[in-house]
């Protein structure tokens, strides 16, 4: 059995005099303050978690180079998930210019912040997704329902690219709703292609107030069952987590949540899925 180190595959850091942080609007005044490392460092200790991969909040080179300066001082971020510009055409050298940074593992447009839910398959957008995919690097793909279908119509169209769909496609669950057959059927779609992945993250705010494992089962259970474990990662969203919860709390509520799963199971989706998806090196 794989005994993987826990990884937390999906956090995030900011710092707010950096100023390009456009969604921080007074209705995340809870979490709209500096965010760094040393914050997050007791939680990953108490909870025997290895290392993470730190994904970009702002749609901004500045941004990602910012969290490669704080990988570098920082021995447990053991993946950065940056932006760049996707549809320019100088994109290729960026991403090389990134790489020269070892931590740096892929990329994330903020689909979701996008009006033209096709943005993602225009000729440029694509023809520098397949920059990505010849880089060795990913593509995060930050999604709600109406993504789906566009999403696995990239994945099957760009079989080379390594996708991970994050927070599950934020499925509409809040208040107890169910998630929808746009959210399924889409959802099945891309677990058929053998080059998408999940992340089990975000699903707490998705939820809202009195979210528990109840109000999360029917969702990450089909995600499960669907993609498989060794297709599945876990990823706490935090600091935005807190908006909803805390650490502790999803802790917990995730080991409910897999609590029927054997131990190989939850070794893939608590580090060895996330490890092997974005190449992390665990010894330094």
């Amino acid at each position: 059995m794989s005994t993987s180190p826990k990884i937390d595959a999906h956090q995030h850091f900011w710092q707010i005099t950096r100023g390009d942080y456009d969604w921080m609007t007074d209705d995340v005044a809870e979490i709209r303050h500096d965010t760094l490392p040393a914050d997050l460092s007791p939680l990953l200790a108490k909870h025997d978690i290895a290392g993470t991969v730190v994904v970009q909040a702002a749609a901004t080179i500045a941004e990602t180079e910012f969290l490669l300066r704080l990988a570098k001082d920082t021995p447990f971020i053991k993946g950065v998930v940056g932006w760049v510009d996707l549809e320019d055409p100088v994109c290729p050298s960026v991403l090389d210019h990134l790489m020269a940074s070892s931590v740096f593992k892929g990329v994330r447009p903020m689909l979701q912040d996008i009006e033209d839910t096709n943005w993602i398959s225009k000729p440029t957008v694509m023809a520098n997704l397949a920059a990505v995919a010849e880089r060795g690097l990913r593509l995060d793909a930050l999604v709600v329902p109406c993504h789906l279908d566009v999403l696995a119509g990239v994945a099957a169209d760009l079989p080379q690219l390594s996708i991970v769909i994050d927070h599950c496609a934020k499925p509409i669950i809040a208040g107890g709703a169910d998630a929808g057959d746009t959210w399924r059927d889409g959802m099945a779609r891309l677990a058929a292609l053998p080059n998408t992945m999940c992340k089990i993250s975000g699903l707490a705010n998705e939820a809202g107030p009195g979210w528990n494992a109840q109000s999360l089962l029917d969702v990450v259970a089909y995600v499960v069952d669907h993609f498989g474990s060794n297709r599945t990662m876990w990823g706490s969203d935090w600091p935005v987590l807190n908006l909803a919860g805390d650490y502790a709390q999803w802790r917990a509520v995730s080991d409910t949540l897999f609590a029927d799963l054997n131990d190989q199971d939850k070794a893939d989706i608590y580090g060895g899925t996330a490890t092997r998806f974005y190449g992390l090196e665990l010894l330094s």
